[in-house]
């Protein structure tokens, strides 16, 4: 079985590369003509649908109308490479990191965290210590802890744990440990038992430890304590992973205690596991056909960027980069329009509203900005590499336009950028850094709404984008005549 997966994922990186060629045997072909504004429509693998239901919408209107078919082209901007990863077997759905759980220890408690005789630092300074973890299959903490003095006769301090849930400011639950109250020694540290209840997969927390008194923690920092991880079942964040404190949190990265917890769902996760290596097969198997379909719908229709990038979620900055680049190196334009595959667009609106407010000059970012937006350090759009608490102004996905002097940008630096959590934020963090002149306009919708005039409206089905365009064929306005 595993030497069929090894044939068939080096089966799929061959047709992979097809396409990524592929792609790029276009790169001269469109220099010849010059448009004056090309849009690229950011699109997952698997939306064929939603592809189908603008080419048969608002694309197909831009190619039949006599003054737009001339003026504009537009491209879907696809990964060539799927995820070889199951949805199943990856830690987030979001990104194509595998789930690595191995050998899981079940029906029993575990220590998460030991220190020995060579790692102890004794007291430190650091009055406050913190580690933050991500849970990769449900537990249960039973206890938490603190590392246990060699030094003391008894216990002689007073401690406070706490256990945070990522981005909340009240503590799940604490344990305090004093002399009278300082709980049971189970090797080296001290624990007290904790209110149960299961904490699910993805779940993010940090675990605090606090010194009630004028001297430091017994504590290590992460390099000298020993994780016990279950067999896979949690990770602790570092600070080197890009992990950031949260912002109400004070101290230092490291360990002054332990939790103990059991692992729940065993027999589910032995299943699971024991499925895994047909699950793989099968998945290469189904990637080995999308690869067969994309190739086939690009054949046809001719409007796919296939990038050089594995197609996730958490890849969408990169795949916008690399098609910064790829329309530098191939296209003569003016403006770039970026939208997404569930938008609907309207063309004419877009070219009406650049000859009436002159937008067709050079350092122009025009779009609908969120300001002062707040960070999001857990779920899909977890930010985990910027530091701040808000990120710089960025414009809402669902139609912005910008510049071809900042697309140049762009493309030429597209190797040092740096990618955040989601396209719409890294164009915000990567336009500060040069400044271009901001339009705002509200028509192009943040949600999924319709206003008289709009430029662009995001989050609609294949069917509902039909149905919206046929309202516009009917009555002008699709949102005036959805009131009739």
């Amino acid at each position: 079985m595993l030497r069929a997966s090894s044939q068939l994922r080096h089966n799929l990186f061959l047709v992979s590369h097809c396409l990524f060629i592929d792609s790029q045997a276009f790169f001269h072909q469109w220099k010849s003509s010059h448009y004056d504004v090309v849009v690229g429509v950011l699109s997952a693998r698997s939306n064929r649908e939603l592809r189908d239901a603008i080419r048969n919408t608002w694309l197909k209107h831009s190619l039949r109308h006599p003054a737009l078919s001339q003026r504009v082209l537009v491209k879907f901007i696809i990964g060539a490479r799927g995820c070889d990863v199951p949805v199943e077997d990856r830690e987030d759905p979001y990104s194509c990191r595998l789930l690595n759980i191995s050998n899981p220890v079940l029906n029993q408690e575990i220590e998460a965290f030991s220190l020995s005789e060579e790692g102890s630092s004794g007291l430190s300074e650091a009055r406050v210590v913190s580690v933050s973890f991500r849970v990769l299959h449900p537990i249960v903490i039973t206890s938490l802890g603190v590392f246990y003095d060699a030094s003391d006769e008894g216990f002689q301090r007073n401690i406070t744990v706490k256990l945070y849930q990522a981005e909340q400011e009240e503590a799940l639950f604490t344990a305090r440990f004093s002399p009278p109250s300082c709980g049971v020694q189970v090797n080296k540290l001290w624990y007290k038992p904790v209110e149960q209840f299961i904490l699910p997969e993805s779940f993010e927390g940090t675990v605090v430890w606090e010194s009630q008194d004028l001297h430091g923690l017994v504590s290590g920092n992460l390099h000298r304590v020993t994780v016990h991880d279950g067999g896979g079942v949690l990770r602790v964040i570092t600070a080197g992973e890009g992990a950031l404190p949260h912002e109400f949190m004070e101290g230092v990265e490291g360990v002054a205690g332990g939790f103990i917890y059991t692992i729940q769902e065993g027999d589910a996760l032995l299943r699971s596991l024991h499925s895994r290596p047909q699950r793989l097969a099968d998945h290469i198997r189904s990637l080995h056909e999308e690869d067969a379909l994309l190739t086939e719908e690009s054949s046809v229709h001719g409007d796919i960027v296939f990038v050089d990038v594995v197609d996730t979620y958490r890849n969408v900055p990169a795949k916008l980069l690399n098609f910064y680049r790829w329309t530098v190196e191939t296209t003569s334009f003016s403006l770039l329009l970026k939208t997404d595959d569930d938008c609907y667009v309207d063309l004419e609106a877009v070219f009406k509203r650049i000859s009436q407010k002159n937008l067709d000059g050079p350092n122009v970012w025009w779009g609908n900005f969120r300001l002062n937006w707040a960070v999001d350090r857990t779920g899909k759009w977890q930010e985990l590499e910027y530091p701040s608490p808000a990120y710089p102004a960025f414009a809402c996905g669902s139609g912005y336009v910008i510049s071809r002097d900042i697309v140049n940008w762009l493309a030429s630096n597209s190797g040092r950028l740096k990618t955040y959590q989601g396209e719409d934020v890294s164009m915000g963090i990567w336009m500060a850094a040069i400044g271009p002149r901001r339009y705002q306009d509200s028509l192009w919708l943040c949600e999924k709404t319709c206003e008289t005039g709009m430029l662009s409206s995001p989050q609609y089905s294949p069917h509902e984008l039909t149905e919206l365009w046929e309202l516009k064929g009917m009555c002008g306005d699709p949102c005036q005549c959805a009131t009739r």
